[in-house]
């Protein structure tokens, strides 16, 4: 028996650990946990002078990643693939489903930051212990770009990003999608699971916000849906580059993020999507600007992939000793949008309200806390972990680090954000909605 260990892949096409299992020889069935290591209050595996008051998982990206397994579950039934969900540790569930079912080999996709190898170093553990350990295969499956095809070595990855996009575009070639659009096999005897509510990961239900920006579902039939909107349907991608800045309603900017945080849309997939439309509509500044993010997006993750636990580090990857403060009212005050400049309140409002930021808000807020008001930078980037639908963790702490003066940067810029304010948000829309 084949075990595909779902994580941040939380889709059929185009997932190379699922089309490898299917591939092999014997049937496949899959896994996905709610592990509650993730969804309980934390220091975040930082050394933090505050304690904070939020876990590290919040009930909107909870509830996302609920919806995109659900998902997951109907699309992997199509071809007979019953999909286990438990609420539980990999490393205590994993070696019974082994022993249960024969398992001789697990396929996942290579994550290596800290509570992703941690999970994986407990599991391995427990599964030295079996008489007859499966083989574990391992695959890099979240880059536009793919390490085997980049032509840097892990510790050649440049401090600087336009380094890394040009060299990159010239030298790489994105990888073709694949699928499993012909596989099927006789369905497998194995027990009916359920996903667990969010109290059951003890969150508070919620309804959603009618002001939200992002008010889709997780699931990879979401995704679809909306890229047939965005691309093809209204053709918004041809205006991409001069409407990303928006901070109002739900097509300013493609909003594909939180399915790509959690893997229901591959990065491969939108640029071959790109590809089609410029060569049927349009092929512009705007639909190279897509493609220009996404290289942003691969961007955080080699830098978190050569740089490991430092991008935690209060230094961050510069090794900066500048001083920082933790103040707890500072935080309350933030998080409310309680803080003296009205366009940062507006964001934080926003975000407590629907999970969910504009990219033009994220840099504001990101710079008030640690540039304006010099507090720990990690702890706004804890605070994003917790609250974002979309959160991922190299583009969150890169990100955080970028606009904290301790990563990518060369110009450690600050923002002046009542001007930021009045050239993004001139006439107060966004601020009407999110502060009367």
């Amino acid at each position: 028996m084949n075990l595909v260990w779902f994580r941040n892949d939380l889709r059929i096409r185009d997932n190379h650990s699922l089309k490898a299992a299917c591939d092999a020889d014997g049937d496949v069935i899959g896994v996905y946990f709610f592990d509650p290591r993730f969804y309980q209050g934390s220091d975040f595996g930082m050394d933090l002078e505050i304690d904070l008051p939020f876990g590290k998982t919040g009930k909107f990206r909870a509830q996302f990643i609920r919806e995109a397994v659900e998902d997951l579950k109907n699309q992997l039934a199509k071809h007979h693939i019953p999909l286990m969900v438990y609420h539980d540790a990999p490393d205590q569930v994993i070696p019974q489903l082994v022993k249960e079912y024969d398992v001789t080999d697990i396929f996942l996709q290579k994550e290596w930051t800290r509570d992703e190898t941690d999970q994986e170093q407990l599991l391995g553990i427990e599964l030295d212990q079996l008489d007859k350990k499966p083989k574990g295969h391992r695959v890099y499956d979240q880059f536009l770009y793919h390490p085997d095809d980049v032509p840097y070595s892990k510790k050649q990855i440049p401090q600087v990003f336009t380094q890394f996009r040009k060299k990159l575009e010239k030298e790489c070639e994105v990888r073709d999608v694949v699928n499993i659009d012909d596989y099927k096999q006789e369905q497998p005897n194995v027990p009916e699971t359920t996903i667990p509510s969010l109290e059951d990961l003890e969150l508070e239900k919620f309804e959603k916000d009618s002001r939200s920006a992002f008010p889709w579902s997780g699931g990879e039939a979401s995704a679809w849906e909306r890229l047939q909107h965005y691309f093809w349907e209204t053709k918004k991608l041809q205006e991409y580059k001069k409407t990303r800045n928006g901070l109002v309603g739900t097509d300013y900017s493609s909003k594909f993020s939180a399915w790509l945080a959690v893997g229901n849309l591959s990065a491969r997939q939108i640029y071959w999507e790109v590809k089609k439309f410029e060569k049927e509509i349009k092929k512009n500044q705007d639909t190279y600007w897509l493609i220009f993010e996404l290289i942003w997006r691969d961007f955080f993750k080699y830098v978190s992939l050569k740089n490991e636990e430092k991008i935690f580090a209060l230094g961050g990857i510069l090794e900066k000793d500048y001083e920082w403060k933790s103040s707890e009212r500072a935080l309350e005050k933030w998080m409310k949008g309680e803080t003296h400049e009205d366009f940062v309140n507006a964001n934080m409002k926003e975000i407590a309200a629907t999970g969910f930021m504009s990219n033009r808000g994220r840099q504001n807020v990101a710079s008030y806390w640690s540039m304006h008001q010099e507090q720990d930078w990690r702890i706004g980037a804890a605070y994003f972990e917790h609250i974002l639908i979309d959160y991922d963790v190299h583009s969150n702490y890169g990100n955080w680090m970028y606009n904290s003066g301790v990563g990518n940067d060369p110009r450690n810029r600050t923002f002046n954000i009542q001007s930021q304010a009045d050239r993004y948000d001139g006439d107060k829309e966004y601020r009407n909605l999110w502060l009367d």
